[in-house]
């Protein structure tokens, strides 16, 4: 009998409904909009590292930029059969937004947590603001739980994969 795994056997992936995929935007453009909100009302609350109100304005900004090229119909293919220019400059443009948000994370790992503990008391100078601070501590930090939690998801679910991706016992094992 031919060993079969768990992803042999689904036939398609699911895909989600219009109104998941318009909560899902939603939900993934509050954290930019804060961002540039946050970084804008205290653009010069930081004198201790004047670079962190401009990490959270261009991370916003840029963030922002990646949920509206999202929404665009990007992956349409052409008449002829290949791949139309406006699927070309979206992927392109997609991959290097993405590697510039990468890059501008670690400046602002950097930046944040060289500061850590920050000085919230404005009448020591240097300081930076206690929202501000915590907003960018905090954020950042929730990215790194973020991938934590795929990580571990993922190893769970390749786990499950093993365990339950047989249907019986392999000749191989005697």
């Amino acid at each position: 009998m031919e060993d079969r795994t768990l992803l042999q056997n689904m036939r398609q992936t699911p895909t989600l409904s219009t109104p998941a995929l318009v909560v899902s935007k939603l939900v993934m453009t509050i954290l930019p909009i804060a961002q540039i909100a946050i970084g804008g009302i205290y653009l010069n609350n930081c004198p201790q590292e004047r670079y962190i109100p401009i990490y959270l304005l261009v991370s916003g900004a840029f963030a922002s930029a990646l949920a509206v090229l999202s929404c665009l119909p990007c992956s349409k293919e052409s008449e002829e059969g290949g791949q139309s220019p406006l699927s070309s400059f979206c992927a392109a443009w997609n991959s290097l937004v993405s590697l510039f948000l990468f890059c501008w994370f670690i400046a602002g790992n950097v930046w944040i947590y060289s500061i850590y503990p920050a000085n919230y008391d404005a009448t020591k100078p240097p300081y930076c603001d206690k929202t501000l601070y915590m907003f960018a501590f905090w954020t950042t930090t929730l990215v790194y739980i973020f991938i934590g939690a795929l990580f571990v998801g993922g190893c769970c679910v390749l786990i499950v994969m093993c365990l339950c991706g047989r249907d019986g016992p392999s000749t191989d094992d005697v």
